[in-house]
């Protein structure tokens, strides 16, 4: 029972680490999502690249003194740009001698709280007593009462 509640804790502290590990790296990963669309429609989305666009938007041609006209572009991009943490800062306070102690000792006696009981040693488990050939008590006579 008690080394099934070692193995239960070791896995626990495991998986803690590795969601630790993946906090760390997405709260200090940053990303962009890309969006393109075409009047009220979403036509692209796209993660950490440009999005696709759907391939009317319209040509800007040089300004001409004949013709001024210019038409409205019914697409349109919208870039959303999520920043990440740029610094970790770990804060650590020193301890002292009398905090130490106390680490020191808590620690060794609670990996000792659950080392295994050692193996009861039977010196007679694998002794086969002597067949009886004739009947000691009858012989002496000696009888329990």
């Amino acid at each position: 029972m008690i080394y099934l509640f070692y193995i239960m804790n070791e896995f626990l502290k495991k998986i803690t680490a590795f969601l630790m590990a993946f906090v760390v790296l997405f709260s200090t990963m940053s990303f962009t999502i890309s969006e393109h669309y075409c009047g009220d429609h979403l036509v692209d989305s796209a993660l950490f690249s440009k999005a696709a666009s759907c391939g009317m938007e319209l040509d800007k041609p040089g300004p001409t003194k004949d013709c001024n006209v210019q038409k409205k572009n019914c697409c349109s991009d919208i870039v959303k740009q999520f920043e990440g943490q740029s610094e970790l800062k770990t804060n650590v306070t020193p301890i002292n001698l009398e905090q130490q102690f106390f680490i020191a000792s808590y620690i060794y006696s609670y990996i000792n709280l659950f080392e295994g009981l050692a193996n009861n040693v039977i010196p007679f488990k694998h002794y086969t007593p002597p067949l009886l050939f004739k009947d000691i008590q009858v012989l002496d006579a000696v009888f329990l009462i």
